[in-house]
């Protein structure tokens, strides 16, 4: 047993008492973490015009306080980058982390020095809360490999600018650093493909135990790994044992990963976002991520068939329920307030507060008042896989076709196949019968005639890949939409069907 392996143990078992204080006492956790955040806030910008002066509680607050998307919060993010401080937050944030938008292009998102442990602490412990649980920590002592960003950072007026991994990269702790790859000089170039060509040449010959990263392009690492060696990972990496994620549901892609592996391993699943580290899996035996209630985010939620109401239900945490979908809104120590992160949660336990992540608010179909979300998909596939253990897939998307050129709507599945189902429309119909099941709406449509059922769209293997490299976003923390609205990704994306 190496040193790092040695001394986490009793580290973890620290972690994970604190972390026990108030996971035990969630509502006093939460009314710290608000009442420390109302206090800093009424010295900001945000906070006068708000009258954070006047508030005393959180009934207060939602009056003084509206949920916000980052465009309503931009111009003040575009005050912080003229220059001005105590806008948002106190002084001025430490970062910005830039990630895509929508209607406003680019997003930055503001990291303090207050908040930037919220994401460096929360990853650790979640790795942490793995060796307290298990007593597994040899990993430490080998190679660590995190797929992520270029570390490259530029300027938005004088705040530092760049992707949320790449500046994490700055700040990993001391003693991983020395076991950590890609070297600096690999993780800053920009070029996916080249940048992962890079990384193999640095890592075939290592000793390699964890490995973390977006389950498609962990993929993507593992196929080149195989085309240049013809072994599997287990035979290229044979103390590889822990795999870290999140960003996407893992049930799509664990058959085809796990089969490139060559054997089961233990993963730990992460809710990493720009906006905050909210969550991480904490036990390998309870279903569920650990919203982390301590860490300078104060949460509400909205049940998301309210989210675009005019008044919507605003609750704190001991409001929610077990089982029901909620649209995530923070307000941080990074100067965050009433802010739509645009993900979906359902939680899975009250003791402790765990949840899952559902889906995004504006990724769903409701061509026909159907309002198919993430979560059902993903259970619809997850469930078609079991049934057809011959089929892996790379990716897939869905998409509604409202106008076919002859016969009813139905919904699109554009599939990107490692090895195809023996009997497509048999595959097909039980990915459509177990979406019936879990969508009441989705069934009446298919038993009125309203819509026929789904259709899939076989692509190339590498379809999703081209896809993202054709609109730069190929590799590092970006991902296709499971699902939308219209066909503005589907019409692109068959450029590539098989």
């Amino acid at each position: 047993m190496g040193l790092k392996s040695f001394l986490s143990k009793p580290f973890a078992a620290y972690v994970v008492k604190k972390q026990t204080e108030w996971v035990q006492n969630p509502s006093r956790a939460q009314d710290k973490v608000f009442n420390n955040l109302i206090e800093v806030g009424k010295t900001t910008a945000f906070g006068k015009d708000h009258h954070f002066a006047d508030i005393k509680n959180y009934e207060d607050f939602k009056k003084h306080v509206p949920i916000v998307d980052y465009e309503q919060l931009r111009p003040y993010v575009d005050r912080i980058i003229k220059g001005e401080s105590d806008i948002l937050w106190r002084g001025k944030p430490a970062y910005f982390a830039k990630t895509s938008g929508t209607t406003s292009g680019a997003k930055y998102i503001p990291l303090t020095k207050d908040s930037i442990p919220n994401h460096i602490n929360s990853a650790r412990n979640a790795m942490l809360n793995y060796v307290h649980e298990t007593g597994n920590s040899k990993f430490l002592d080998r190679k660590l490999i995190f797929l992520s960003g270029s570390p490259i950072l530029d300027t938005s007026g004088e705040i530092l600018t760049g992707r949320l991994s790449g500046i994490v990269n700055h700040h990993v702790p001391g003693y991983l650093r020395r076991n950590q790859m890609p070297s600096y000089d690999t993780n800053c170039i920009e070029d996916w493909e080249i940048k992962l060509e890079h990384i193999i040449d640095e890592t075939l010959a290592q000793d390699m135990s964890l490995i973390s990263g977006i389950p498609p392009w962990v993929q993507m690492y593992f196929d080149r790994i195989q085309e240049r060696t013809g072994k599997s990972i287990k035979e290229v990496f044979p103390n590889f044992e822990m795999f870290i994620y999140g960003g996407v549901n893992f049930e799509p892609y664990r058959k085809k990963l796990y089969d490139s592996i060559g054997k089961d391993i233990p993963s730990i699943e992460l809710f990493p976002a720009s906006e905050g580290f909210f969550a991480f899996q904490d036990s390998q035996e309870e279903e569920g991520l650990l919203l982390q209630l301590d860490s300078g985010i104060f949460y509400e939620f909205i049940p998301s068939e309210e989210y675009f109401d005019e008044n919507p239900t605003r609750l704190r945490i001991e409001d929610v329920e077990v089982g029901k979908n909620y649209a995530l809104i923070i307000n941080s120590n990074a100067g965050l307030w009433g802010y739509s992160i645009g993900d979906t949660v359902k939680f899975v336990s009250k003791d402790p507060y765990r949840l899952i992540v559902s889906g995004r608010i504006k990724h769903y179909i409701s061509a026909f008042g159907e309002h198919v979300i993430g979560e059902e998909v993903e259970k619809a596939m997850k469930h078609a896989l079991e049934q057809f253990p011959e089929v892996k897939i790379t990716e897939f998307s869905v998409a509604p076709q409202v106008t076919p050129t002859d016969g009813l709507p139905y919904h699109e599945w554009l599939i990107s196949y490692e090895s195809e189902p023996n009997n497509p429309e048999e595959f097909a119909l039980s990915i459509d019968n177990k979406l019936r099941e879990l969508n009441t709406y989705y069934d009446d449509l298919i038993t009125g005639s309203i819509c026929r059922t789904l259709v899939i769209t076989p692509l190339q293997r590498d379809a999703f890949q081209q896809y993202m490299k054709s609109i730069g976003k190929l590799g590092g923390q970006n991902k296709v939409p499971r699902l939308s609205n219209d066909r503005k990704i589907a019409d692109l994306i068959s450029e590539w069907k098989k």
